[in-house]
């Protein structure tokens, strides 16, 4: 069996990486649903259950776009589904859904804390500032 470059975050239900690893995931874990969070991603129809919920870079203020991936990744693991959600790379939009899905799952309690979790699970994860800022925004400090 070949290497994984993606990655668990939850285990066997909420899985991570880069838009690389759609056919390794579907082939290895059998994902129910796949959230696209590239803004550049392909609009030709997929074989496979994709949601295309993009997140653009370098955008000010993101929130409604994060909050919206986080929502539906959430609901789908909620609903009992098997999820893998993917940018390009793996790094910085899917490392800002895993700090928010981590949140809204009450797995960590600060975004510092679910960015170190994340990063934990998926070392390749460097979060942009702007896309922080609005995680801070979205999901204040509890430990504040």
């Amino acid at each position: 069996m070949s290497k994984k470059n993606y990655q668990e975050l939850i285990k066997d239900r909420i899985f991570i990486g880069g838009a690389d690893d759609v056919e390794a995931i579907l082939e290895q874990e059998k994902v129910d649903v796949i959230f696209d969070l590239r803004a550049e991603a392909p609009t030709a129809e997929s074989n496979y259950n994709r949601l295309h919920t993009p997140i653009v870079d370098d955008e000010q203020k993101q929130d409604e776009s994060i909050r919206g991936a986080i929502s539906g990744v959430v609901q789908a693991y909620n609903e009992g589904n098997k999820v893998y959600f993917h940018c390009g790379g793996g790094s910085n939009r899917t490392g800002t859904v895993a700090i928010g899905t981590l949140l809204e799952l009450g797995l960590a309690n600060s975004v510092e804390e679910a960015e170190q979790q994340a990063q934990s699970i998926r070392s390749k994860i460097k979060v942009k500032p702007e896309m922080k800022d609005a995680l801070k925004r979205i999901y204040p400090s509890i430990l504040e």
